[in-house]
Protein backbone atom coordinates (compact mmCIF):
# COMPACT_ATOMS: atom_id res chain seq x y z
CA UNK A 1 0.00 0.00 0.00
CA UNK A 2 3.08 2.65 0.92
CA UNK A 3 4.63 1.77 -2.51
CA UNK A 4 1.51 2.25 -4.57
CA UNK A 5 1.03 5.50 -2.63
CA UNK A 6 4.81 6.53 -3.07
CA UNK A 7 3.95 5.86 -6.65
CA UNK A 8 1.46 8.12 -7.19
CA UNK A 9 3.12 11.11 -5.77
CA UNK A 10 6.17 10.71 -7.39
CA UNK A 11 4.45 10.14 -10.78
CA UNK A 12 2.01 13.07 -10.26
CA UNK A 13 5.11 15.54 -9.02
CA UNK A 14 7.03 14.01 -12.59
CA UNK A 15 3.64 14.56 -14.76
CA UNK A 16 2.31 18.23 -13.50
CA UNK A 17 5.96 19.54 -13.46
CA UNK A 18 6.25 18.42 -16.95
CA UNK A 19 3.18 19.95 -17.84
CA UNK A 20 4.32 23.44 -16.43
CA UNK A 21 7.52 23.34 -17.85
CA UNK A 22 5.95 22.38 -21.44
CA UNK A 23 3.16 25.26 -21.20
CA UNK A 24 5.82 27.57 -20.05
CA UNK A 25 7.65 26.49 -23.26
CA UNK A 26 4.83 27.24 -25.54
CA UNK A 27 4.21 30.32 -24.07
CA UNK A 28 7.93 31.49 -24.05
CA UNK A 29 7.80 29.99 -27.98
CA UNK A 30 9.75 26.95 -27.91
CA UNK A 31 7.03 24.97 -29.80
CA UNK A 32 9.10 22.23 -31.22
CA UNK A 33 10.81 21.88 -27.32
CA UNK A 34 6.99 21.84 -25.57
CA UNK A 35 5.89 18.99 -28.52
CA UNK A 36 8.99 16.86 -27.66
CA UNK A 37 8.04 17.26 -23.50
CA UNK A 38 4.70 16.24 -24.12
CA UNK A 39 5.40 13.06 -25.61
CA UNK A 40 7.24 12.33 -22.05
CA UNK A 41 4.31 13.76 -20.19
CA UNK A 42 1.79 11.92 -21.60
CA UNK A 43 3.45 8.51 -21.38
CA UNK A 44 4.21 9.81 -17.81
CA UNK A 45 0.47 10.51 -17.21
CA UNK A 46 -1.22 7.66 -18.56
CA UNK A 47 1.24 5.05 -16.64
CA UNK A 48 0.20 7.06 -13.48
CA UNK A 49 -3.85 7.39 -14.18
CA UNK A 50 -3.55 3.57 -14.85
CA UNK A 51 -1.85 3.16 -11.12
CA UNK A 52 -4.60 5.42 -9.71
CA UNK A 53 -7.60 3.93 -12.08
CA UNK A 54 -6.63 0.15 -10.75
CA UNK A 55 -6.47 1.42 -6.95
CA UNK A 56 -9.56 3.83 -7.08
CA UNK A 57 -10.72 1.66 -3.76
CA UNK A 58 -8.83 3.26 -1.09
CA UNK A 59 -8.92 7.21 -0.48
CA UNK A 60 -5.70 7.31 0.75
CA UNK A 61 -4.68 6.93 -3.03
CA UNK A 62 -6.84 9.68 -4.20
CA UNK A 63 -5.09 12.09 -1.44
CA UNK A 64 -1.72 10.82 -3.13
CA UNK A 65 -2.91 12.18 -6.34
CA UNK A 66 -4.15 15.42 -4.86
CA UNK A 67 -0.78 15.65 -2.68
CA UNK A 68 1.65 14.77 -5.58
CA UNK A 69 -0.48 17.29 -8.06
CA UNK A 70 0.28 20.20 -5.56
CA UNK A 71 4.04 19.62 -5.12
CA UNK A 72 3.84 18.92 -8.78
CA UNK A 73 2.65 22.06 -9.20
CA UNK A 74 5.56 23.86 -6.55
CA UNK A 75 8.26 21.94 -8.40
CA UNK A 76 7.43 23.06 -11.92
CA UNK A 77 6.79 26.96 -10.50
CA UNK A 78 10.52 26.27 -8.96
CA UNK A 79 12.09 25.23 -12.04
CA UNK A 80 10.22 27.60 -14.36
CA UNK A 81 12.13 30.08 -12.13
CA UNK A 82 15.50 28.25 -11.97
CA UNK A 83 15.07 28.09 -16.17
CA UNK A 84 14.06 32.19 -16.00
CA UNK A 85 13.39 31.84 -20.13
CA UNK A 86 13.20 35.50 -21.88
CA UNK A 87 13.73 39.07 -20.78
CA UNK A 88 12.86 41.35 -18.68
CA UNK A 89 12.12 45.40 -18.76
CA UNK A 90 13.18 47.08 -15.67
CA UNK A 91 11.89 50.74 -14.87
CA UNK A 92 13.48 52.39 -12.48
CA UNK A 93 12.34 56.23 -11.36
CA UNK A 94 14.96 57.62 -9.17
CA UNK A 95 14.65 61.50 -7.84
CA UNK A 96 17.39 63.52 -8.77
CA UNK A 97 17.46 63.83 -12.52
CA UNK A 98 21.09 64.97 -12.23
CA UNK A 99 22.64 61.17 -11.71
CA UNK A 100 25.44 58.91 -12.77
CA UNK A 101 23.01 55.84 -12.66
CA UNK A 102 22.51 55.51 -16.54
CA UNK A 103 26.00 55.62 -17.04
CA UNK A 104 26.85 53.44 -14.03
CA UNK A 105 24.62 50.53 -15.63
CA UNK A 106 26.10 51.24 -18.94
CA UNK A 107 29.13 50.05 -17.98
CA UNK A 108 28.14 46.96 -16.44
CA UNK A 109 26.97 45.99 -20.18
CA UNK A 110 23.20 46.82 -20.17
CA UNK A 111 21.25 49.25 -22.46
CA UNK A 112 19.38 51.99 -20.86
CA UNK A 113 17.29 54.46 -21.98
CA UNK A 114 16.39 57.43 -19.88
CA UNK A 115 13.80 60.52 -19.96
CA UNK A 116 12.42 63.02 -17.58
CA UNK A 117 8.92 62.85 -16.13
CA UNK A 118 7.08 65.10 -13.96
CA UNK A 119 6.27 62.99 -10.29
CA UNK A 120 4.10 64.27 -7.54
CA UNK A 121 7.35 66.10 -5.65
CA UNK A 122 8.60 67.48 -9.07
CA UNK A 123 11.22 66.40 -11.49
CA UNK A 124 12.29 62.47 -11.46
CA UNK A 125 14.55 60.65 -13.71
CA UNK A 126 13.38 57.00 -15.27
CA UNK A 127 15.58 54.24 -16.31
CA UNK A 128 14.03 51.58 -19.00
CA UNK A 129 16.49 48.37 -18.75
CA UNK A 130 16.19 44.95 -21.01
CA UNK A 131 18.21 42.19 -19.82
CA UNK A 132 17.89 38.40 -19.70
CA UNK A 133 15.52 37.39 -17.23
CA UNK A 134 17.95 35.03 -15.30
CA UNK A 135 19.92 38.74 -14.73
CA UNK A 136 17.13 40.38 -13.28
CA UNK A 137 18.02 39.63 -9.61
CA UNK A 138 21.71 40.69 -10.66
CA UNK A 139 19.98 43.87 -12.19
CA UNK A 140 18.13 44.93 -9.22
CA UNK A 141 21.11 44.22 -6.75
CA UNK A 142 23.15 47.00 -8.98
CA UNK A 143 20.30 49.51 -9.02
CA UNK A 144 19.30 49.24 -5.49
CA UNK A 145 22.91 49.63 -4.52
CA UNK A 146 23.30 52.49 -6.54
CA UNK A 147 19.89 54.33 -5.64
CA UNK A 148 18.37 52.54 -2.47
CA UNK A 149 15.26 54.49 -2.72
CA UNK A 150 15.02 54.35 -6.68
CA UNK A 151 11.23 52.86 -7.56
CA UNK A 152 11.47 49.78 -9.59
CA UNK A 153 8.88 47.93 -11.83
CA UNK A 154 10.18 44.67 -13.77
CA UNK A 155 8.22 42.47 -16.62
CA UNK A 156 8.21 40.81 -19.31
CA UNK A 157 7.94 42.06 -22.58
CA UNK A 158 6.60 39.49 -25.32
CA UNK A 159 8.12 41.19 -28.80
CA UNK A 160 10.78 43.12 -29.21
CA UNK A 161 12.90 44.51 -32.51
CA UNK A 162 15.59 46.90 -32.92
CA UNK A 163 17.22 49.46 -30.67
CA UNK A 164 20.46 49.36 -29.44
CA UNK A 165 20.10 46.40 -27.86
CA UNK A 166 18.63 43.45 -29.87
CA UNK A 167 18.30 39.51 -28.72
CA UNK A 168 21.74 38.54 -30.82
CA UNK A 169 23.04 41.53 -28.55
CA UNK A 170 22.39 40.70 -25.66
CA UNK A 171 23.90 37.38 -25.84
CA UNK A 172 26.83 38.70 -26.92
CA UNK A 173 27.26 41.36 -24.05
CA UNK A 174 30.34 39.81 -21.51
CA UNK A 175 28.15 39.77 -18.26
CA UNK A 176 25.83 37.91 -19.58
CA UNK A 177 26.94 35.16 -21.15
Amino acid sequence: MTSIILAIIAINILYVSLFTLRVILVIKGYRLLASLLSMGEVFIYLMGLKIVLDNLDKPANIAAYCVGWAMGVYLGGKIEVYLALGYTVLEVVIDSIESDLPEKIREQGYGVTTWIADGKDGKRLVLKILAKRNYEQRLRRLVTSLAPKAFIISYEPTQFNGGFLTPKGLNALPHMK
